[in-house]
Formats: structure tokens, C-alpha cells, sequence
């Protein structure tokens, strides 16, 4: 007992355990979904060389001084910056984005890279000499660490990433302390954004409650205008954004406003997981008896749609399971937050947080038809080694932070 408990102070288990079994998780999805395909069967051993990978990573990250921590972040951020540019020059096109690297048979994908990057520079630059995030010219600052990122990206375009970007970006601002006028003049543009996709009307309705919202925090002329004006731009962006995407992806968006609006095109592989994923009944077909995913009626299932080859192998009973690891995960997130001594390191870990919750959320809303299918893979159980092996190093970061929450200052 004694021997356990000195363990678990030092490694949480209530994370490490469930992290595994998704892993694990994933791992059989992957070779169930490549079986019958020769030309996708070496993913499934890709994989596993990613595991590999991601596993060293995790402990050299676990095993950081806490002060090299804080050393390598702007070289980290700048290295993953240059990389989101070059991919634009150099970069290998996937599904329609200039996204990856080509490395002999395994692909690189910069903004992974820069995920990590933007998390641990807006944790330094909003605990560097105690900023004051209320400070228009600090918060302007953080806002343009995750912003930067998000506009190469959209340059790309990776819409689905450019958003986990947005999301990880507000959360930490927001954690970070921000005044109630603060949140509203971070998060109305986005509001704006949002109603602009569904038409003219939603977008004036948006536009009159900023105006409303300005009156009721009575700031000066300049500032109020100038609020206005940033979220009157924001009523444009969309259609800005919306225009630069290829022509596939913006069946994605139309197919998610209307998912019957092309069920053979943009919208099939939505239907066809929602389908899967329903036919698994309470406890599945079995592992590698699912018609779905043996007949192969999903394009890659085992990337973006991983999640509904689980339903329908494992059933409903299986798809719990891994909703219940990811909640254990967010929990305890949450635990070593609120145990970590210094505001950089609280911050690492609710960026992190916000990346894998993000990823879930949105991974998961598309296997059920509620959110677009934009592209994201699911955490720790999607193929893909610049997903796991980022996701692993940030895992041995918070661990590490955890290893060290009684000697933080």
C-alpha cells in the first residue's frame, strides 16, 4: 500500500490508466477498420511505431525540469510558426489542404506542432512580470499568440484545426482572469461569426445585441466603437473564410446545415457513421464483424470516423466506455489545475484541457451528425502520429506538473 501511494504522489494514475486504455482502444479500431485493406493495412503497424514514438516523448516531457519548462518556450513557439509557413511552401496537399509533410512513408503535420507551441507561449506571456490580461495592449498580445497561428492555417485551409486553435485561445485568455467586459469583447466577435452563417437576419439580430450589450457596460465613445467596428468585420469573415475553402469543404458546411442536402457526397460519410454506430445496439457486432466497417463503407474510417467503428463493434456498452475514459481524464485535469502552485503551470494545464476537449467534442459530434465534419481525430484513438505523439508530450507535461505541485512557486 505504502508502495502504491507513493506512486500515485508522484504519477496520477487516474490519468495514466485511462490515456492507456483509449490507446489500446484505438489500436484495435484501427486494425479492425485496415483488415480487409491491403493498401491500409501498414497503418495499423504505423501506429504502433507511433505509440512507440509518443511513449518516449511522454516520459522526456515527464522528466523536464520545471524551469527548462519555461526555457524552451518561445524557441518551441518560433520553431512551430516556421513550420506553419513552410508547410505553405513546401508542403504535401491531403484531402484538398497544404497541410503535411512527406517523410518517406510517414506524414508530419505542422500544426499538431503548433498546438503545443501556442498553449505553452500564451501560459508564459500571461504569467510573464503579472500581466494584466485587462490591459488592452496585453490581451491584444495574447490574442495575437493564438491568432497568428490560426491565420496560416486558414491559409492552408484547416478549418476544423483553425477552430481548436480559436477555442484553446479564448479558454486560457478567459482562465486567465479576464474582467465580464473583457469576455464580452473576446467572445462577441465569434458570436457575430457564428450567427453570419445562417443568413443576413441572424447576422443584424447579432449586431443589435453587441449595440445593446455596449450600452449596458457604458464605456467610453472610443472603445465602444471600436468594438463595434471589430465586430462588424466579424460579420464578414465567414464569408471571407467560406470563400477561400476548396469546394469540398464547403459541401461540409452546407452538408451540416443540411445534412440530406448531399447524402451520397458531402454528407455521406456523416450518415453512413451515424448508421454504424446505430447498428451496434447495446453491445455490439464484435470485434471485426461490424458491416460497416468491414464492407468499408466509410472512406478512412480509422482517421476521423474511429469513433464509430467502436459503436458498432462494441456497441453502445463500448462507446460509453471510451466517453467515461475521456471524462475521467477531464476530471482529473481539472484536479491537477487546481493543485498546481503557479499560474503558468494551472494554464498548461487547461490549454491542454481545452485541446483534447475540444477534439473530442467535435470528433464525437461528427460520427453523430451534429457538428460539420471538419477534419479532427480523436485523442489517444484516431491514426495518426503528429496527434498522438503532441497529445503525449502535453500528457507528460501535465504529469510532470502534477510531479511538482508541491514545489511550485
Amino acid at each position: 500500500m505504502k508502495i502504491n501511494y507513493k506512486l500515485q504522489d508522484r504519477f496520477d494514475l487516474a490519468v495514466f490508466i485511462p490515456m492507456l486504455l483509449l490507446i489500446c482502444f484505438g489500436l484495435l479500431a484501427i486494425y479492425s477498420s485496415t483488415l480487409n485493406l491491403p493498401n491500409a493495412r501498414g497503418d495499423f503497424y504505423k501506429q504502433i511505431v507511433f505509440v512507440i514514438v509518443s511513449a518516449v516523448l511522454f516520459l522526456a516531457a515527464y522528466s523536464l525540469p520545471h524551469q527548462t519548462i519555461k526555457m524552451i518556450v518561445i524557441p518551441f513557439y518560433s520553431m512551430s510558426l516556421f513550420f506553419l509557413v513552410a508547410v505553405l511552401a513546401i508542403g504535401k496537399t491531403i484531402y484538398g489542404a497544404k497541410s503535411w509533410f512527406g517523410i518517406g512513408g510517414f506524414g508530419f503535420q505542422p500544426s499538431e506542432l503548433a498546438k503545443a507551441g501556442t498553449i505553452l507561449m500564451l501560459a508564459y506571456w500571461l504569467t510573464y512580470k503579472n500581466r494584466d490580461i485587462n490591459n488592452m495592449k496585453d490581451l491584444t498580445v495574447a490574442l495575437g499568440i493564438g491568432f497568428i497561428p490560426i491565420f496560416l492555417i486558414l491559409l492552408e485551409p484547416d478549418m476544423g484545426t483553425a477552430i481548436v486553435f480559436a477555442l484553446i485561445t479564448l479558454v486560457m485568455v478567459f482562465w486567465s482572469g479576464i474582467s465580464l467586459f473583457g469576455i464580452f469583447v473576446v467572445l462577441s466577435p465569434g458570436f457575430v461569426i457564428f450567427s453570419s452563417v445562417f443568413g443576413t437576419i441572424p447576422l443584424i439580430g447579432s449586431l443589435l445585441l453587441v449595440i445593446a450589450a455596449l450600452f449596458f457596460f457604458k464605456r467610453d465613445l472610443f472603445n465602444s466603437v471600436t468594438v463595434f467596428v471589430i465586430n462588424l468585420s466579424s460579420g464578414f469573415f465567414f464569408d471571407f473564410v467560406f470563400k477561400i475553402l476548396k469546394p469540398h469543404q464547403q459541401k461540409r458546411i452546407e452538408s451540416f446545415l443540411d445534412p440530406l442536402a448531399d447524402p451520397l457526397g458531402s454528407g455521406y460519410n456523416a450518415l453512413q457513421a451515424k448508421v454504424a454506430i446505430g447498428s451496434g445496439g447495446l453491445y455490439g457486432k464484435g470485434f471485426l464483424h461490424g458491416n460497416q466497417t468491414q464492407l468499408r463503407f466509410i472512406p478512412k474510417q480509422w482517421t476521423d470516423f474511429i469513433y464509430s467503428v467502436i459503436g458498432e463493434e462494441f456497441g453502445f456498452l463500448g462507446s460509453v466506455t471510451v466517453v467515461i475514459l475521456f471524462a475521467i481524464i477531464f476530471i482529473r485535469l481539472l484536479n491537477i489545475a487546481s493543485l498546481a502552485k503557479d499560474k503558468f503551470s494551472v494554464l498548461i494545464v487547461v490549454g491542454v484541457l481545452t485541446l483534447l476537449f475540444s477534439h473530442f467534442a467535435l470528433n464525437i459530434g461528427m460520427d453523430l451528425g451534429i457538428t460539420p465534419v471538419i477534419g479532427l481525430p480523436l485523442p489517444f484513438l484516431s491514426y495518426g502520429g503528429s496527434s498522438l505523439m503532441v497529445n503525449m508530450l502535453l500528457m507528460g507535461l501535465v504529469l510532470n506538473i502534477y510531479r511538482n505541485r508541491k514545489l511550485h512557486t
